[in-house]
């Protein structure tokens, strides 16, 4: 295959940064990753990506649609793929008008841009499981009706209307796939996957050291989710822009599992297993009383629901079902639920320093 140009938008972010790792590994392709400019930039995810000659950094942002048409007239892309998005959910109902912006007419922008400078050019937009929504059955297929319960997931149903009113008024190569929730070592902080890990090495570390610690603060700990590793996506995702023809796919792990269970793994795998008591707002995820008794821990409490952390609408089961991409793509996940919650916990333990 001759070598082409491909445009990553969000590179910086998980997605983007594992897209880049994973097309420099397995292709011989030139990368141009997309960041917004930023006072303090953050390259943490891309250390790998920085040090090749077939990687470059420029500056765009999707709510300018003169700096996309810089870029595409710059680059002349083979590929498009748009991994950037305002993607955290929970603050999609503080700022909807940028979630919005960004989301949805940042799409439109790209699409824009790509029709009048590079129609040759395959564009992907990154789609959610939160179009899904008001779920009406599960497990939910491409055919689902779209039904957000969030401004995000607003945007994203919007960005895959446009994407298809493109396809075929202009008889572009754009595909609007829809992933469900994928996290990894690289998830924004925010995101209660990370929350969760993040704490689980917080509060690991207080223990060793025979320090009091605080619970991790949770909202809504039933609602369900089909989680996966953001590396299986970006291989999906690449096989899904070289079919012959345009063709939207789900990305899932078939698998539903909720908030709940994600903390008692999270927890399990770093050692330290726990109790939950109570009722509603007032459960509590603790350690078991022989563990006190013997002074072993200073605190108890490892997990303590705060309703801040309530949405307005929540979403209280999501699960994909896959089947056509694995039958048409030969695809599936190759990491399973139990091991991303074990590599996300090893990773911020690390981080923390618990073993220095």
């Amino acid at each position: 295959m001759e070598n082409k140009r491909i445009i990553i938008t969000g590179v910086s972010g998980q997605d983007g940064s594992y897209m880049a790792d994973y097309l420099l590994e397995n292709t011989e392709h030139q990368i141009f990753g997309v960041v917004r400019r930023a006072s303090k930039p953050d390259y943490s995810n891309l250390r790998a990506a920085l040090k090749s000659d077939r990687f470059r950094l420029l500056t765009a942002d999707l709510s300018d649609s003169q700096s996309i048409e810089n870029v595409i007239r710059e680059v002349n892309p083979d590929y498009f793929i748009n991994l950037g998005a305002q993607s955290f959910v929970g603050s999609s109902w503080q700022v909807p008008e940028q979630t919005f912006d960004v989301c949805a007419i940042g799409v439109l922008r790209c699409l824009e841009a790509i029709r009048k400078f590079s129609p040759n050019c395959r564009f992907y937009s990154a789609g959610s499981s939160e179009e899904m929504g008001d779920i009406q059955y599960c497990p939910q297929d491409i055919s689902h009706p779209i039904r957000p319960r969030s401004p995000y997931g607003a945007a994203k149903a919007a960005a895959r209307h446009i994407t298809k009113v493109y396809r075929e008024s202009y008889n572009l190569f754009a595909i609007h796939s829809i992933l469900y929730n994928h996290e990894s070592e690289r998830r924004g902080e925010e995101f209660v996957t990370r929350k969760i890990s993040k704490g689980v090495a917080r509060i690991i570390k207080s223990i060793k050291n025979k320090k009091d610690f605080a619970p991790i603060e949770l909202g809504n700990i039933d609602s369900k989710r089909d989680w996966s590793h953001a590396k299986d996506f970006v291989r999906g995702i690449w096989m899904m822009l070289n079919r012959n023809e345009p063709k939207e796919y789900i990305l899932s792990s078939n698998e539903t599992h909720s908030v709940r269970e994600f903390v008692e793994k999270a927890f399990k795998s770093a050692g330290l297993e726990g109790v939950w008591h109570g009722n509603a707002v007032s459960e509590e995820y603790s350690t078991p009383n022989y563990q006190l008794d013997i002074g072993e821990l200073k605190s108890s409490i490892l997990v303590r629901i705060n309703p801040k952390f309530y949405r307005p609408a929540e979403v209280e089961i999501l699960l994909g079902n896959s089947n056509p991409a694995r039958e048409d793509l030969a695809w599936k996940p190759e990491i399973s639920f139990e091991q991303l919650v074990g590599l996300m916990v090893q990773h911020d333990i690390n981080e923390c320093g618990v073993n220095d």
